[in-house]
Parts: structure tokens; C-alpha cells; sequence
């Protein structure tokens, strides 16, 4: 893999092996002069009054100014590669900025200054990219920091950020993490997956993207669960698409990752508490405000905690096709861990209570799953019906059967409807979406692949 290398261009086969590692370090040595030196001759009052696009260019002329009076034999190519890096490390990332360059990188995984994995194609890879030092590591946890308005430091060792591609950054350092400084960047496409794209990658089925889009257009209120990296974000971006624009959306995220491509969105954010411990607004405090903002849909990124009471009653006074996500291992499990979400609210509701207002509020429940290779699906569409006893009735409507892995270790299967009419299709009707009942005839919707 060709992910960062500072010499590339300068050696090849044979030099590699005897002098490409001196270059290598020669060239390092030379964007860290550079870089130390184009800040010690820049007026940073006089800088931050020019615009990004003027400062940028400023710095590449500076750059090149210096690079011509360090008098070093570099070629065109060469020159540029330096003056590029020298720029991410001012203006970016440093050393990961050619990972996030890099439009199929799903995860970039920082384990300390000298190893850095990426995730291609649901497969871990190991890559060059290094750092000079945990220090050189920290710099860059640190300006993500600043950039959001928050801190990471010894009182506070954790940090939650977004970068402004939308990616998702985790920071840890030291005392919690004993090896260094820790890092993991979660990364969103620029470009948003389309329904087309999702069924042409087997993440499902013409008829389930069929089904799904009515749920969305008739108001029914979707849980959409799965384990880390399944997917949930990305379906739920795509399903907030199809709300009609002439409603009201209000999304409430930890970390703002939800991109509705639409005019009329309310986009809020929690915030972590302060040095001092005050300020902190959490997922719960949003969505109260939230209801007060007359919202025809609440979306929230995902449910973690007491704020799942308020999503349920949310969904039961008027708020209808409200979307959330949560982290569960199938549907089944999705329901329990709600269940428990909402008995950490301390209302003390009996477990019957608990039940019977999910039960009533949820109606459509969505498991995405990533299976063995990396391939990421809709293993099941489940419908809500109410409670039988002390349980949640769910039936499924789509599913796919893995029955097995090709040659290459992925996972192979193939996706059914099985048999059973949902009953919301009369209320699907009702708003007057039309939605064929033949779709959900018990048949495989596609071969094994």
C-alpha cells in the first residue's frame, strides 16, 4: 500500500533497500526545518486576518522560498510532495492527511505514534504512516480539539470530536491509555450512498428499499439497530432522504454525523461539561427542548441512555416517523436494550408498562448486520404488532439466510420475504401510499451471491 510515504517518488527498487531509508530521513528532516521555520517568519496577528485561501497560498510561497534556500537537489515532483506535507502539517492532519485524501478509507485507527491501521472494503490493513514521536501525535489530537472548542488533557483524557468532512474522531491518552496517545477516526463519504448504490452492493433488495421508502412516506416510527460499523448511520441518512420536504426535521446527535440533504433541518449537538465539570447539555436535554420546537420528525443519531423514555413519548404524542438508532446484536436484543435504556430514566415504570409503550410507539424495527469479510446488510425487517402477555410481538418481514463463504472468506447468501403481510400496510394505504402486497409473498428475492 502507497497510504503516506515522503520518499516515494525520489527512489526506486534498488534504492529502496540500500539508500532510501537515509533519504527518507533526510526528507523528513527537511519538512520539519521547514515547518518550524515558516512559522518562526510568519506575523500570526497579520495571518489571521487573511482569508484561508490567501494564508494558504502565502505559506506555499514562503514554503518554496525556503526549500530554494536550503539548496537541496529535488526534483519537481519531490518539491511539490514537501510542500504539501509541510501544508498538513499547518493546516491538517499532518501524516494522516493522504489517509483521508483517500475516498474508500471507512476507518483510519491510531495505535500510538508508530502504527497506524486503516480499514478498506470492511478488511483491516496495516500502513506506513507514522509520527514522529507521541508529542507529534498529541499536536494533532490537540487541533482536532481546538477546532471543536473542547480540551483533551490529563484531567480530561477523552475526547469526542467530528472533523469537518463529518468524520468521527476518538482521542485517549495517557493515564488512561498506558501505551500513548490513542486514536480512531471514523470516516462518512462525501458523496451520500443512493438507494440504487445500496441494492447494486447487496445491502438489500429492490423490495425492501421499496418497503422501507413507504414506511418512511406513511410516518411510521423506525428503530434501526446493529453492531459497530454495520452501517446504521449511513441507512439512516438515506432513509431521512425520503421524508417530504414540507415537514419539519429536528436531529439530535453526540456528534453530528446525520447530513439530510434538505432545507428545513434543525441540526443539534450535544455538549461535554467543561473543565470545571459544569455546562454539559446531554441527548436528553435536546430532545426536551427539542419538543418545544414544534418538529413534525425528531431524529436522533443514536439512543444511548435515559433520552430513550423521551424518544418512546415522543413517538406516542404526535411526532409520528420519528428515526433512532441503537446498538444491539439482533432484534430482539434491540427491544431489551431500549427496555433497559428507558429504566435508566429512574421513573420506575413496571417492566409490563416499559413494554406496552414500545410496543405501541416503535413500529418498524431494522437490523443491520456486517458479516463475515466486511460486507455490510439488512438481515432483517421487523414489524411491531403489539404484546401477547408480557411480550413484544415482532414478526419478520425480509431477512437474509447466510448459508455459508466463498472461496474469498465472505459471507454468501441470499435474502427472502417471508410470507407475512405486515399489518401497518393498511395505514401505508391509508396516507395514500401504494405499496403492492405481492412484494411480501414468500419467495428468495435474489440468488446466492
Amino acid at each position: 500500500m502507497n497510504a503516506y510515504r515522503p520518499a516515494n517518488v525520489m527512489y526506486n527498487g534498488a534504492d529502496e533497500k540500500g539508500n532510501g531509508a537515509s533519504l527518507r530521513r533526510d526528507l523528513l528532516l527537511l519538512k520539519q526545518r521547514i515547518h518550524r521555520q515558516l512559522l518562526d517568519t510568519m506575523d500570526m496577528n497579520e495571518a489571521r486576518r487573511l482569508r484561508v485561501d490567501e494564508l494558504h497560498t502565502e505559506c506555499i510561497n514562503r514554503a518554496d522560498a525556503l526549500i530554494h534556500d536550503q539548496r537541496i537537489p529535488l526534483s519537481g515532483p519531490e518539491k511539490q510532495q514537501l510542500i504539501r506535507e509541510v501544508m498538513d502539517e499547518i493546516f491538517g492532519l499532518g501524516p494522516l492527511e493522504d489517509l483521508l485524501r483517500e475516498p474508500d478509507i471507512s476507518d483510519i485507527l491510531v495505535n500510538g505514534p508508530k502504527q497506524v491501521f486503516i480499514e478498506r472494503a470492511g478488511r483491516l490493513e496495516s500502513t506506513d504512516v507514522t509520527f514522529r514521536d507521541n508529542e507529534h501525535l498529541m499536536q494533532v489530537i490537540l487541533r482536532i480539539a481546538a477546532d471543536v472548542g473542547r480540551h483533551i488533557d490529563e484531567s480530561s483524557p477523552m475526547l469526542d470530536a467530528r472533523l469537518i468532512d463529518g468524520s468521527r474522531v476518538n482521542a485517549i491518552i495517557p493515564p488512561l491509555a498506558l501505551d500513548g496517545p490513542m486514536m480512531s477516526i471514523r470516516r462518512f463519504g462525501t458523496v451520500q450512498i443512493e438507494l440504487a448504490e445500496m441494492i447494486k452492493l447487496g445491502t438489500m433488495t429492490a423490495e425492501m428499499g421499496e418497503f422501507l421508502q413507504a414506511c418512511v412516506q406513511a410516518r411510521m416510527n423506525i428503530l434501526i439497530s446493529g453492531g459497530t460499523g454495520a452501517g446504521k448511520t449511513t441507512l439512516l441518512n438515506l432513509m431521512s432522504k425520503w421524508i417530504p420536504e414540507t415537514e419539519r426535521v429536528v436531529t439530535i446527535e453526540d456528534a453530528a454525523e446525520l447530513r439530510l440533504p434538505r432545507e428545513h433541518v434543525v441540526r443539534l449537538e450535544t455538549r461535554p461539561p467543561n473543565i470545571e465539570g459544569r455546562g454539559q447539555v446531554t441527548q436528553r436535554d435536546l430532545l426536551r427542548n427539542a419538543l418545544r420546537m414544534r418538529p413534525d420528525r425528531i431524529i436522533i443519531g443514536e439512543v444511548r441512555g435515559a433520552e430513550a423514555v423521551d424518544m418512546l413519548q415522543a413517538m406516542n404524542t404526535g411526532h409520528e416517523g420519528s428515526m433512532t438508532t441503537v446498538h444491539a446484536n439482533n432484534p430482539r436484543d434491540a427491544t431489551r436494550r431500549v427496555e433497559n435504556m428507558v429504566s435508566m430514566a429512574g421513573l420506575n415504570f413496571p417492566v409490563h408498562t416499559i413494554r406496552e409503550q414500545m410496543a405501541s410507539a416503535l413500529d418498524i424495527l431494522i437490523h443491520a448486520d456486517r458479516l463475515t469479510g466486511g460486507q455490510r446488510k439488512i438481515v432483517a425487517v421487523c414489524e411491531l404488532t403489539g404484546m401477547e402477555g408480557d411480550q413484544i410481538c415482532m414478526q419478520d418481514l425480509f431477512i437474509f439466510r447466510q448459508t455459508g463463504l466463498d472461496d474469498r472468506g465472505f459471507a454468501k447468501g441470499y435474502f427472502e420475504a417471508t410470507g407475512v403481510r405486515p399489518q401497518l400496510l393498511n395505514r401505508i394505504h391509508a396516507e395514500g401510499v401504494d405499496l403492492s402486497p405481492e412484494m411480501f409473498r414468500r419467495r428468495r428475492l435474489e440468488p446466492e451471491a
